[in-house]
Order: C-alpha cells, then structure tokens, then sequence
C-alpha cells in the first residue's frame, strides 16, 4: 500500500467534508502572515492564530493570507467560517493528496497545485491551495518554510505592477512561482540525465540503473503534477470570471506557455529515459554475450586437444606412435598448429582478439545534378 492510500485510510467512514489532515503529522506551530497593502503602503502581520479582527477585508486593500502548515484544523474551519467557504473546499485543503484543480464558486476561485522542489537529489512534492476572492487572496500549503518569500520580497519593495494590480495579479504571481520551481528541477533533471549517458558510452554498472530508476521516478512525478496544471491555467485564462481583469489574462497565457514547455520537456526526458534503460539492458546483454563468447572459444579450442590427450593418454600396450622417437613432439606439434589455425579461423571472423583492419572506403558517389 503507498503512503497516499494509508493516509486516505484515515478517513474512512468520515461525513463529507471533515477535515483530517492526511498529510504529515507535525508538533511545530503554523505560522500564518496577513499582508494588506495598496500601490502607496504594504502591512504584515505575522500570527501562529488566528484572532478576531485579523481577517477584516477592506475593498480599498488587498489581503493575502497565507498560512504555512496545515495540520491545526481549528485555525482551518476559523478561516472557513469568516471568508465563507465550502466544507468541501476545506476538506480538499487538508487532503493533500489531490490532483491539480480548479472549482469556481460564486463568491472566490480555488485551485490546487503542486509545488515540487529539491531536496538534494530527491524531489519533494506540496500540495498549495489558493483562494482567489474580491480583493483577497488565500493560499495553504503544507509545510513550515515560507515557499512565497520572492513575492513578498516584491511587495515589500514594492518592485514592478504588484503593488499596483489587484488581487488576481497577486494569484498569478504564485502560480507563476511554482512554474518557476519546475524549471528549476527540468534543469537538474537534465543535468542528471547527461552523466548517465557519459557512463552508458563508457562502463555502466548498477548504480547506473539506481540512478535512471530515480529519474523516471522524479519524472514521472513531474507528469503528475504539471499535465492537471495545464487544464487548470487553460481554464483561468478562458474564465468570465469577475475575479480575472483582464490584464491579467495576458499574464495567465503566458503561464500557460510556460507549463506546456514544461510538459513538452517532461515527455522528451521521458523517451530519452526509456531509450537509455533499452541501451543499459543491450549493454549488459552484449557484455553476457562476449564472455559467454569467449568461453565457448575457449571449450572449442580445447576439446580437440582434449581428445587427442586423450587418445594418447590410453594404456594399451601395442599403439604405433608409443614407439616412435619423435611422436610426443610431433604430437604436440599437431596440436599446436590445430590451435592455432583455430585462433586464426575465428579471428578472421572477427570473434576473438584485435579488430581487423577496415577495408578501404567505397568512393563517393556525385549525386549533384549535372548542369545543362
């Protein structure tokens, strides 16, 4: 069973929408940071709950919630109750293993993605929910780390059109940094799949197919998160929704560009994947097959003069060649020059020892049009 369907398990027999978390049990407290800000100000406050009046939404401001760590459910259904939401939408936020969606409400959107990111040579996968609302703007994920610093970073500077576009240009900013992190791990993919073709071309051994089982994995987890991401971009940016400008929907095809080279890369490294297994396993078939080569030369060799030791090796009392004076050397002889017309013979078919001079190229050929 995988770690996904023993987690889901614990929700058997559960009404639906409750909230149980699936994901991983942790004893560290949530860290939950409003922001608020306008073209001209940006506040933040920083809580590990949530407490009356901290979710005021004024319509001159946009609000960004973002709660790291979700397995204090309490803080969870507080949210819920003030903005409104959907037991069902909450319920998807504590079962972290949903597939990437998108689900229109009439008052605010939600979507769910994957972020993935490297852990050394692992790559881990989190799950990010982001309710898009008027003026406001939630997003949820797992995890303790603040993965959205580079934005916040921007509005604390307030550095290029975020500051002063609305809450959807906020989403698109998020979504926009996930997309980020999967070029981030396609490169270290690359990078990984390069030095396993340098050990396919010289001397492969096992850690060499370790190593191209862990990248289908990686990759194969890369398809999963990023092909459902597609749908969900095509769908915010062919939305009617009154949450979208329309401003934004330029930046939203350009997402939607980015996840399809994503995609297209994923499926390249994938072929590129499976054809290295094939070379691994030809390679490993053809060394089998030279050594059981070189054996079989070798038994060939040796079962003729087997035979002849043998005959020679009898004891009967009334064999010619005993009594002549030069028969053990001429046997020897004999079975020397078998040997080596034998070497010679499977050298010139090019089974054994140094490789045989190529012959001279056929000339080429002018296939060029004569002129008129």
């Amino acid at each position: 069973m995988t770690t996904a369907a023993k987690k889901r398990s614990e929700t058997i027999g559960q009404p639906p929408g409750a909230l149980v978390y699936v994901g991983d049990k942790s004893d560290k407290e949530i860290e939950i940071t409003i922001s608020t800000y306008t073209s001209e100000e940006y506040t933040e406050k920083v809580a590990q709950s949530f407490r009356p009046g901290d979710l005021s939404r004024p319509d001159t401001q946009v609000t960004w919630i973002n709660v790291n760590g979700l397995h204090r459910v309490k803080d969870l259904k507080y949210l819920g109750q003030c903005f409104q939401l959907h037991p069902l939408v909450l319920e998807d936020i504590v079962h972290t293993d949903q597939r990437p969606k998108l689900e229109e409400f009439g008052s605010y959107l939600f979507f769910i993605v994957k972020m993935l990111q490297l852990d050394g040579m692992e790559v881990n996968s989190e799950q990010v929910s982001i309710i898009l609302g008027d003026h406001f703007v939630i997003s949820l994920h797992e995890h303790e780390e603040d993965i959205f610093e580079p934005v916040r970073q921007r509005l604390q500077g307030g550095t290029g059109r975020i500051r002063a576009a609305g809450a959807d240009y906020l989403a698109y900013a998020l979504l926009d940094l996930i997309v980020d992190h999967y070029f981030a791990i396609l490169e270290s993919l690359g990078e990984g799949i390069e030095d396993i073709e340098a050990e396919l071309l010289t001397r492969p051994t096992s850690d060499t197919l370790t190593q191209i089982h862990r990248l289908k994995r990686d990759t194969i987890m890369m398809r999963r998160a990023v092909w459902p991401l597609r749908e969900v971009v095509s769908r915010l940016e062919r939305s009617d929704s009154p949450f979208i400008q329309d401003h934004t929907l330029l930046y939203l095809k350009d997402a939607y560009d980015h996840v399809t080279m994503v995609i297209d890369s994923i499926e390249t490294y994938r072929d590129i994947l499976a054809g290295m297994l094939d070379i691994y396993l030809s390679g490993v078939s053809n060394r089998l097959n030279e050594v059981m080569m070189l054996l079989t030369i070798m038994a060939t060799i040796f079962i003729p003069l087997t035979f002849i030791a043998g005959v020679y090796g009898m004891n009967f009392r009334y064999m010619p060649e005993l009594e002549w004076r030069w028969g053990y050397f001429t046997v020897l002889f004999g079975m020397a020059v078998l040997a080596g017309g034998m070497l010679l013979y499977f050298w010139r078919k090019g089974w054994i020892g140094w490789k045989r001079p190529n012959p001279e190229p056929l000339p080429r050929l002018d296939l060029k049009t004569p002129r008129s």
